[in-house]
């Protein structure tokens, strides 16, 4: 199955990083290529750091790549960028991408399991030399864990009763599908529940996807490493899906523009200065005509921010 994924707000994620000819760009995930086919198209003297840690991205987006000789391919987690860049003797870029969240690829290939329209064995990991499944998960988490991940990662209302569910499904055969888990899902939410608002296993299938590929630990800290290796003048641009990556984005980006801890009617005596400015008070959305061609940019948000002069995280 080829590689497809409809690059979300690209137009605007490239005007917004203002490319230099001459920079050095990460794409920190990858997909496929989308983001960066539209950035080395712009520096042909630069040079581009593609991470993705799904190698079916890495090797689709390489082959709609191919007529660029200045992009290096990592298999890796842009949570590890200071190391990456180490590797190839890079103190400092120019720009960042995070396209986050699920690509349409993995969501539209069954066998990934990531999906609740496909019948598939339960897997969801983007990264398949991982140990994490969504299988050991739904079979060997407790209860009380079933229940906390899909409250903290799914914000589902009926956390408790789903978890109820599997554990009292599990204990009669283990449970293998994602039919399956979506059946035991539709059982576990009253009828009346099910009727209005989006399928009755979207915020489970979200939240065990965010445990297994472990998606919001560290993303705050990944976003200050990033922005420590940015260039002055160097952009951050961050591409979220869901409510919670969109709050970690925009609260450490304000931490970073107002680290100052004092308090508020005390003079500053912390010393702690401003990192970053933020470029977009309000993030951007897609707009109606993109959502039209494709439905699944409809609660992406674009938030940038540009490293300040000598400010160091």
């Amino acid at each position: 199955m080829e590689f497809k994924h409809k690059s979300v707000l690209l137009k605007e994620t490239i005007e917004y990083l203002k490319i230099k000819p001459d920079g050095i760009y990460v794409d920190g995930t990858l997909g496929g290529g989308g983001h960066s086919y539209e950035i080395l198209k712009l520096i042909e003297k630069g040079k581009l750091i593609a991470i993705d840690r799904d190698m079916d991205a890495i090797s689709a987006a390489s082959e709609k790549l191919k007529e660029f000789n200045n992009v290096v391919y990592v298999h890796d987690n842009y949570k590890n960028i200071k190391d990456i860049l180490k590797k190839f003797n890079i103190a400092n870029v120019d720009g960042i991408l995070l396209d986050l969240g699920v690509s349409s690829y993995q969501l539209d290939k069954a066998k990934r399991g990531f999906s609740y329209m496909h019948d598939a064995p339960l897997d969801m990991r983007m990264d398949k030399e991982s140990q994490l499944t969504a299988d050991y998960i739904v079979n060997k988490y407790s209860e009380d864990d079933i229940a906390r991940i899909l409250n903290d990662y799914g914000e589902e209302k009926w956390a408790k009763r789903i978890a109820k569910f599997i554990v009292d499904e599990r204990e009669k055969s283990p449970i293998k599908t994602t039919f399956q888990l979506v059946d035991i899902i539709k059982n576990a939410i009253p009828a009346s529940a099910r009727r209005k608002g989006p399928h009755p296993a979207k915020r489970t299938f979200q939240a065990i996807r965010i445990e297994v590929n472990d998606e919001l630990k560290g993303l705050d800290n990944a976003i200050s490493d990033m922005i420590d290796v940015l260039k002055p003048e160097g952009r951050i641009a961050i591409i979220t899906f869901h409510s919670l990556e969109d709050r970690i984005v925009k609260n450490t980006y304000r931490k970073l523009e107002n680290p100052c801890t004092c308090p508020p009617q005390m003079p500053c005596t912390c010393g702690k200065k401003p990192v970053i400015k933020i470029i977009t008070k309000r993030p951007i959305t897609p707009e109606k005509n993109e959502i039209e061609i494709n439905p699944r940019a409809r609660s992406a948000k674009l938030r940038i921010a540009e490293k300040l002069h000598s400010s160091k995280v």
